[in-house]
């Protein structure tokens, strides 16, 4: 055996054995990505010098104590912006810089960045991931741009209408727990448990043609997505967890494993029934048939959808994109109903305006049920994106991948789809309720979508002694 001398070291001659000599070259190797880091860590620092930042209360948490997801956390944002009115920087614990844009002007030159310079921000992203798969929220580039022309005829207005009726009977499902819990007068009712519920419900039947019963008794998949969603966000809020390896070791990288099992079987199980039921040929036939008969879902225009070449979606594909429809689709509607109830108890003039709209739309008709002819869309969602930063004057001051998340001139896929659902569910539940705001204010709690802290509470006071749908005499 040859002998290395590492008198360099203050050592002898010793063996040159083949696990020393990996050792070796494994320290080296260990050493230089450390060197490299380090640099770039360097580099990525004196860039930001350009950028103001607040005083930091700890050197390892950096600006963390700002953000814990409360109250306080949206009114330090609020102080922030009025001290540093155009941008900064703020350290989520000490090697993770977030750059904050204010200014309209300086926001500009990211929202009206492609999607190409301007790379969605998968520092969350990344939790979604073995949910949600390779679906359009997490996709980018050319299958994110492949994948969106193939899916935008699953929301042609033709295929929309039908979902109408579904709309409208979810809404009545929802009301109608409210009838009876209101028998005695008013309730009192947590908006985001109730609406969360109903617009799953309206998903369900959209998307996979189920019908879950999920706001008259508890099912499995629906439990199973809410606790995908909460723990989620609780990961985002644990540094220490973002590691996947640290993460299923503990109680709750178990259950969210267990989870997404439970969603992935579902949505397997849909997606090989449907697929032995559709045939191979003739894919606008069948869409035009079953969109006449009015049982049409997004998982039969997935499995039917082609691209220019005639491929189909893989099966893996469809699951991730009817995935993170059902993930997109219902807390960022639920929430946004939520809020403007809040908003229209708070100011009842207004809800007022809105209720005798509604009455006058309904007029001379003969049921309470809303139409599409009645639900003009017009509007635009926004996703979270992150700058890439070679962008005009930011290209020689920001280190790529340091933006916080921030709107994007891309809009999503399912902009009418929600909105037309929000117009019905508001439609009817000012015909049917006074909405009177509860004695304790709410404390909001930004995550994904803005919450609150123990849930928004609301008075629902009914208008009449009729039940949802009937075709009884309006006030």
């Amino acid at each position: 055996m040859p002998l290395l001398s590492l008198s360099w070291l203050g050592l002898g001659p010793v063996d040159l054995s083949p696990w020393l000599l990996l050792l070796l070259v494994g320290a080296t190797w260990l050493l230089a990505r450390a060197l490299s880091w380090s640099y770039a860590f360097y580099e990525k620092c004196h860039r930001l010098r350009s950028f103001p930042q607040p005083p930091k209360r700890n050197w390892f948490l950096g600006h963390m104590d700002l953000f814990y997801a409360n109250e306080q956390t949206l009114m330090n944002t609020a102080q922030l912006v009025a001290t540093y009115p155009q941008h900064l920087v703020v350290w989520m614990g000490p090697i993770i810089p977030v750059i904050s844009l204010f200014h309209p002007d300086v926001i500009r030159c990211v929202t009206n960045a492609s999607a190409t310079i301007a790379p969605k921000n998968m520092l969350f992203y990344q939790f979604l991931k073995p949910w949600l798969g390779d679906g359009l929220l997490l996709s980018a580039g050319d299958k994110w741009s492949h994948h969106r022309r193939m899916l935008t005829p699953a929301f042609h207005f033709n295929i929309l209408k039908p979902y109408m009726k579904i709309f409208n009977e979810s809404v009545n499902i929802m009301h109608a727990k409210w009838q009876r819990l209101a028998s005695e007068g008013s309730i009192r009712l947590d908006m985001f448990e109730h609406i969360s519920l109903m617009t799953l419900d309206s998903l369900l039947k959209c998307v996979f043609s189920f019908n879950s019963h999920c706001q008259e008794k508890p099912s499995k998949y629906i439990a199973a997505i809410l606790e995908l969603s909460a723990l989620v966000v609780k990961r985002n809020r644990q540094i220490f967890l973002h590691p996947d390896f640290l993460y299923h070791l503990t109680p709750d990288g178990q259950r969210f494993r267990k989870a997404c099992q439970l969603v992935h079987d579902f949505t397997d199980a849909v997606i090989q029934e449907r697929r032995h039921t559709l045939p191979d040929e003739g894919a606008d036939d069948v869409l035009m048939d079953k969109a006449r008969t009015r049982t049409l879902d997004f998982i039969d225009v997935l499995l039917l959808a082609k691209d220019a070449d005639g491929k189909l979606l893989s099966d893996e594909d469809i699951r991730a994109e009817a995935d993170t429809f059902m993930f997109g689709g219902h807390d960022t509607t639920a929430s946004s109903l939520s809020w403007i109830l809040y908003n229209l108890a708070k100011h009842p003039e207004y809800q007022d305006r809105c209720r005798q709209e509604v009455q006058e739309l309904l007029r001379d008709r003969q049921s309470e049920e809303i139409e599409w002819s009645m639900t003009p869309s017009a509007s635009t969602q926004k996703t979270s994106r992150r700058g890439h930063l070679w962008l005009s004057f930011l290209s020689q001051l920001v280190p790529g991948g340091s933006l916080s998340p921030c709107p994007s001139r891309r809009n999503c896929i399912g902009q009418t789809f929600a909105m037309t659902e929000m117009k019905v569910v508001l439609a009817l539940t000012l015909l049917r309720f006074r909405v009177l705001p509860d004695e304790v204010e709410p404390r909001r709690k930004p995550e994904v979508i803005l919450r609150t802290e123990e849930g928004l509470w609301l008075k629902m006071e009914p208008l009449s002694a009729g039940s949802p749908g009937s075709t009884q005499s309006r006030p």
